[in-house]
């Protein structure tokens, strides 16, 4: 529902809270229904599993090693025994984490479109709050 006021263009009034928050729950969403959404991938994750790689949030935050190693198997490009000997799918991890990425200039100042309220930094925000909600 965050989402929904914070990507928006600037000429677009937000959503009060309690209205998102309807809206969500009726499938009435800015983006289309979220459910039949991902539903449609994981569908299709079951149909051409190598096209399409269904991953889950909670699965990323368990088993980051084993989610980066798979990414990498879907992709075909594997780590080798001597790059997971040496530390490559930790340091892949590192770089991907979301101290990492937020400390990045383009995401502290950048912006994702000019007319949008939206700023890199805000998709951060909203993960972050997310994951630590999490663990």
């Amino acid at each position: 529902m965050r989402h929904s006021r914070v990507h928006r263009p600037q000429s677009v009034e937000p959503i009060p809270f309690t209205k998102a928050f309807e809206m969500f729950c009726e499938g009435n969403c800015p983006y289309g229904p979220i459910w039949e959404h991902v539903l449609k991938y994981w569908e299709e994750s079951q149909r051409r599993p190598e096209k399409v790689l269904f991953l889950k949030y909670e699965e990323m935050l368990e088993d980051p090693r084993r989610i980066v190693k798979r990414l990498a198997d879907f992709m075909g490009r594997p780590f080798s025994p001597e790059e997971e000997k040496e530390g490559v799918v930790e340091e892949v991890i590192k770089l991907c984490s979301f101290d990492k990425l937020k400390s990045l200039e383009v995401n502290r100042t950048g912006k994702l479109h000019p007319d949008f309220v939206q700023t890199n930094d805000s998709l951060f925000r909203c993960c972050l709050a997310c994951w630590k909600d999490k663990r």
